[in-house]
C-alpha cells in the first residue's frame, strides 16, 4: 500500500536509515540477517556487558527495569552493574515487556547457539527472560520494532521493511512496506498507529495498511504511547517532545545525550531513555532528566 504525505511519499524499505548516522542504533545495528557472523563482546574479566539497547520495559512483577541489547535481556536496578538474565548472549533486536514476567522479543541467536535460525521470528518468555519459546516466523523474520497492545502483536520486519500485524502470536497479516525506526499504538484503537519516519510522524487509522505524515510534527526515532493524554518521542539529537492529543501538537522537553537507542514508560510521570553511554530516568514526565545506569 502507498505511504502518503502532502508533499512525496516516505521511502519505503531501510535505505533512508543510513543517511542518518544516529539511527543505526536504533535500527540498522546487526540486520544482516545471520546468527553466527555477530560480534558479542565480553566486558572486564570476560564478562558480558549491556550494549547496543534495543527495547526496554518495566516488568510488572517486581517494577524493575529490562533491557533487550545486543548481549542479551538484562535486569536492571541502578545499584551495581546490569544483570544478563540466564547467562544467555542472545541479539534482542525486538524486545517489549507485555505483563508481569512476560516478555516478548525477535532478533538473532548467539554465538553459541548452533541449533538457533539466524532470525528468530517471534520467541516469547513468561519466566521474565529466564527461558524463550519460538511462537512463529522462525527463520523467516527479525523484528526490530515491536509493540503489544489490544492483544494484538504489532511488528516491524527490517529484512522486508514490512509491516505486520498478529492477534493471536502465530498467523500474521502483512500491512503496508515502510521506511520507519520505531511504532506506537494507541490505547484506545487497536487501528491506530503511529511510526517515526524520515519526513516527521506517520498516523495511519487503518492498522497500519496506510499512513500520512501529520502535519508539523518533529522528525523522532523514538516513540511510547501509554495513556491516551500521554505520548512521548525523542528526536536523533535527544530531545524529548510530549503531546497530550495523540500526537496533533508537541511540546519540547528537557535533552538527553546523544544517540538515544530505546525508550519506555512507566506509570503516569516516569519515562526511560537508553543511549549509547547512559540510561537516563525522569520522574516529571521528561522535565529533567538523571542518570539511572551508566554503560
Amino acid at each position: 500500500m502507498a505511504v502518503r504525505t502532502r508533499k512525496a511519499r516516505l521511502g519505503r524499505g531501510t535505505g533512508w536509515l543510513g543517511a542518518v548516522v544516529v539511527f543505526a542504533f536504533v535500527v540498522g545495528a546487526c540486520s544482516d540477517g545471520g546468527g553466527e557472523g555477530h560480534s558479542h563482546d565480553a566486558g572486564e574479566g570476560g564478562s558480558v556487558s549491556l550494549a547496543h539497547i534495543h527495547g526496554l520495559g518495566v516488568n510488572p512483577a517486581d517494577d524493575t527495569l529490562y533491557a533487550g541489547s545486543h548481549h542479551g535481556v538484562f535486569r536492571i536496578t541502578g545499584d551495581g552493574a546490569p544483570e544478563q538474565i540466564a547467562g544467555l548472549t542472545r541479539d534482542f533486536m525486538g524486545f517489549t515487556v507485555v505483563g508481569e514476567d512476560h516478555f516478548l522479543g525477535s532478533g538473532h541467536a548467539g554465538p553459541e547457539e548452533h541449533d538457533q535460525p539466524g532470525n528468530l521470528g517471534l520467541i516469547e518468555s513468561t519466566d521474565a527472560g529466564q527461558t524463550w519459546t519460538p511462537l512463529s516466523l522462525s527463520g523467516e523474520v527479525d523484528f526490530h520494532a515491536m509493540e503489544y497492545k489490544h492483544d494484538r502483536v504489532y511488528g516491524w520486519d527490517s529484512q522486508t521493511g514490512q509491516l505486520m500485524v498478529s492477534k493471536d502470536k502465530k498467523s500474521w497479516d502483512s500491512r503496508t512496506q515502510v521506511g520507519l525506526a520505531d511504532i506506537a499504538v494507541s490505547p484506545n484503537d487497536a487501528e491506530e498507529i503511529l511510526a517515526t519516519t524520515r519526513d516527521g510522524v506517520a498516523r495511519s487509522t487503518d492498522g497500519g495498511r496506510e499512513f500520512s505524515v501529520v502535519d508539523g510534527s518533529p522528525v523522532l526515532i523514538l516513540l511510547d504511547w501509554p495513556s491516551s493524554d500521554r505520548l512521548v518521542g525523542v528526536d536523533p539529537e535527544g530531545a524529548v517532545h510530549v503531546s497530550d492529543d495523540s500526537g496533533g501538537t508537541w511540546t519540547m522537553r528537557d535533552t538527553v545525550s546523544a544517540s538515544p537507542q530505546a525508550i519506555t514508560t512507566h506509570g503516569e510521570d516516569e519515562i526511560y531513555i537508553a543511549t549509547d553511554t547512559a540510561i537516563y530516568h525522569s520522574d516529571d514526565n521528561g522535565e529533567s532528566f538523571t542518570v539511572f545506569q551508566q554503560l
